[in-house]
């Protein structure tokens, strides 16, 4: 997945079955690690959600017509969107 403010990516990630990655090109960051990413990485469950996948505990997907959330309720951490055509 990748966010973008155009014409600069924000965040660029991918989740395998075993792995992810994540990259934060604003900040020159990059983590990645082996298994579920880690809850902080929000960005990184959107797939997840979109397959119908088990979200963590606490977590919403909401997905309509318009636009998109997913949010944390443990945290507050929320992400919303919609996609381009």
């Amino acid at each position: 997945m990748q966010f973008s403010k155009s014409p600069f990516p924000l965040v660029i990630g991918q989740t395998t079955a075993n792995q992810w990655q994540a990259d934060f090109p604003p900040e020159n960051r990059h983590y990645s690690g082996p298994g579920l990413p880690p809850r902080r990485l929000l960005w990184l469950y959107l797939a997840r959600a979109l397959e119908g996948k088990q979200l963590p505990k606490h977590w919403t997907w909401t997905n309509s017509s318009n636009n998109w959330s997913l949010e944390n309720h443990s945290t507050g951490e929320k992400i919303e969107g919609f996609f381009a055509q």
